[in-house]
């Protein structure tokens, strides 16, 4: 036997005391055999919960980012588009309606109001919509529309018939892309269905076949901005990003102040490079702990709200206007976002940084409605965006930046979900841990670090004693 299985091995009652020699060979056990890695990587139950863990996370992030993005015309659900009606010409010879209102009743009854929402409006009050983000572009019948083609039926065309498709980049550049395609692609049907009739009739009577090819698609389709925005918006997606900056900034942060706080009140190992130190615990319930680290929270995103507004809006010159107001919706936003961190993590522990990942990342994303307009994507993601706090974070930094602050473009939801997530992280974080301490289930306490050497030279925590 070894000098350190005996120094190990308990004295049996009644015998003899152990010689001082053999005391001192006790007090200095021989040094441990270190694991190595060749012997240890081969156990199966080492390889287990990594591989297994690692496996459904890689599965769940693929299904869930690529789901939402692979097919957006497919999953195309009631994209709400405007009709503006603004011809005032006489009908036609032998038609009851003017070429407007016709072709306004053609393109409302063209889809079966699952692809597309056709909003027919006036022309202010397509306007207003585009202003506010409540539509994704509109199709507008000019005034002389009729008249135009009239023009055309009588062989005399001073002005050809023209229809506008009005685009805004504010609502993103794929949902703007979306409903210009839709818009331009339902004016040209109308151009041909129009050219058919004038080559039915009588303008095409005795025509060559350049007039022929010039009368069946006779109306020309234009592309306007309905609502413009600056040009350092990235044209729409700003808004978006400047939102993944709030949550990413916010998470990321309310993680480094569990770990910090837990490694202060010697729960957690400090470690940085090849220095690793344990200080000594503080004496402190999982109620309270939690208090701390919302309070940490709340007091250190005033300072990374600062810095993202700085960096993004004065130095990289993100155009941006309601600068008070959308500080103060940063922060408030942020704040959201990093109570629900901590939150979760107290509540379900060392798997909580994962959960949290999932709630406030892995599901918000796809689910925001920033990049890909919720219309485009399965329903899945439309009911998470119901509830996923970035879509409701994306809506209201897309008010301020490019709607002007309107409370009915998606501030005022944006508004009650933050105060929504406020009073959840709240309720969920203190309920869990008073239930857990209610319980006594009192968080691991580590031994006491060492004094002296052996303890890496660290000192007390604020409070407590050698």
């Amino acid at each position: 036997m070894n000098s350190w299985e005996s120094a190990k091995k308990p004295q049996a009652p009644g015998s003899e005391p152990a010689s001082s020699d053999d005391a001192q060979a006790a007090a200095q056990p021989a040094e441990a055999t270190q694991a190595q890695a060749a012997a240890l990587i081969r156990h199966g139950r080492l390889w287990l919960v990594p591989t297994v863990m690692s496996g459904l996370v890689a599965v769940a992030l693929s299904l869930l980012y690529m789901g939402g993005i692979v097919n957006p015309n497919s999953n195309l659900h009631r994209l709400p588009i405007a009709v503006v009606d603004a011809d005032t010409g006489q009908a036609l010879p032998g038609q009851r309606q003017n070429l407007g209102a016709q072709l306004t009743r053609t393109i409302a009854a063209s889809t079966t109001g699952e692809r597309v929402e056709w909003r027919r409006l006036s022309r202010a009050q397509a306007q207003d919509q585009l202003s506010s983000g409540k539509v994704y572009g509109a199709l507008v019948i000019p005034a002389d529309f009729t008249a135009s083609v009239a023009s055309l039926a009588s062989g005399q065309a001073p002005r050809k018939p023209t229809l506008t498709v009005l685009t805004s980049p504010g609502v993103g550049s794929l949902g703007s892309s979306l409903s210009s395609q839709i818009a331009q692609s339902a004016a040209h049907q109308a151009s041909r269905e129009i050219g058919r009739q004038l080559l039915e009739g009588t303008a095409a009577n005795g025509a060559d076949a350049r007039t022929r090819l010039f009368l069946a698609d006779p109306v020309t389709v234009t592309t306007e901005v309905g609502h413009p925005i600056g040009q350092h918006s990235g044209l729409g997606l700003t808004a978006f990003y400047y939102t993944l900056l709030l949550v990413l900034s916010a998470f990321v942060g309310a993680n480094i102040i569990h770990n910090g706080v837990d490694a202060a009140l010697g729960y957690a190992d400090n470690e940085i490079g090849p220095w690793h130190t344990r200080r000594p615990t503080v004496r402190i319930n999982r109620t309270q702990t939690l208090l701390l680290k919302m309070a940490m929270t709340a007091g250190i995103i005033v300072l990374t709200t600062s810095l993202v507004m700085v960096a993004t809006i004065a130095v990289l010159g993100m155009d941006a206007s309601h600068l008070p107001l959308l500080w103060i919706f940063s922060y408030c936003a942020s704040l959201a976002v990093g109570l629900g961190v901590q939150a979760i993590n107290a509540a379900f522990g060392g798997i909580g940084q994962i959960v949290a990942m999932f709630v406030f990342i892995a599901l918000a994303l796809p689910s925001s409605g920033g990049a890909v307009p919720l219309q485009a994507v399965p329903g899945f993601y439309r009911f998470l965006g119901v509830f996923e706090p970035m879509r409701q974070l994306s809506d209201g930094t897309r008010a301020i930046l490019f709607f002007n602050a309107q409370a009915d473009a998606g501030l005022t939801r944006a508004w009650i979900m933050i105060a929504i997530g406020w009073v959840l992280a709240f309720a969920f974080g203190f309920a869990m841990t008073r239930y857990y301490d209610h319980k006594g289930l009192q968080r691991l306490t580590p031994p006491s670090a060492p004094s002296g050497a052996a303890a890496g030279g660290t000192t007390p925590a604020p409070g407590t004693t050698d």
